[in-house]
């Protein structure tokens, strides 16, 4: 399978693990990542996240974490092949018994959801499988210093529990990117951001396309140090 190109790093992929997708871009490209000292990725898959968050923060020293072998073998070739190979590790191991003195100031996560599929690759990555939103918060809380911020993308459908589930583990929204496939279109993924003190929620809304398969100026802008746009 062909390698994704950016512009700084590129991707190699895997028909058992996830791709490079829109969801995964959009993360990498809007998580807040200033003032980040240490980070830590759950379910890398390929690394994409990582690395994007990488690029945009030279100071951030970042552990990405999953179950699955094989993205652990595609993350550790990515990060190694990157420019940014000595602030990036990668761990194979179940992140529900994951152990560590370390405090994050950033976790992300692009998790698990449920979508009814035959394929093994589906099932552990796109199902709660291996990991639920209940055992990805609670965890995630624990493992965030004091001032950290906890980063997802979801899909609109799991937001309200999410953010329950979120409140009963102490943590609270602080942000909310409502983001929409195409103009005039219903919201269908949430980037929400959460942290350990209460503080006044900052809400936005962005648009992926202005148009079938014509990336809005917005999606341009935003990720326009990452992708190589054709002509």
């Amino acid at each position: 399978m062909k390698p994704f190109k950016f512009k700084q790093f590129q991707i190699q992929q895997s028909k058992n693990v996830f791709r490079v997708g829109t969801d995964g871009v959009l993360l990498g490209s809007l998580a807040s990542v200033d003032n980040v000292s240490k980070a830590l990725e759950v379910g890398t898959g390929t690394g994409l996240i990582s690395l994007m968050l990488a690029q945009r923060n030279p100071d951030t020293k970042f552990s990405g974490i999953d179950i699955n072998e094989e993205a652990v073998y595609l993350t550790k070739i990515n990060f190694e092949n990157s420019p940014f190979a000595s602030r990036l590790k990668n761990i194979h191991q179940d992140f529900k018994n994951f152990e560590t003195e370390e405090k994050y100031d950033l976790i992300v996560s692009n998790p698990p959801y449920f979508e009814a599929s035959d394929s093994e690759k589906d099932k552990i990555a796109r199902q709660t499988v291996e990991l639920n939103f209940k055992q990805l918060i609670s965890k995630s809380s624990t493992l965030l210093a004091e001032n950290g911020i906890f980063s997802v993308i979801i899909p609109i459908e799991t937001g309200d529990d999410f953010i329950n589930i979120a409140k009963e583990n102490q943590l609270f929204l602080v942000k909310r990117i409502n983001i929409k496939g195409i103009e005039n279109s219903k919201t269908k993924r949430l980037i929400l951001e959460f942290s350990l003190i209460e503080k006044s929620l900052e809400e936005s809304e962005f648009t992926i396309e202005k148009s079938p398969r014509q990336y809005s100026n917005q999606y341009i802008e935003l990720t326009k140090e990452f992708h190589v746009f054709r002509k």
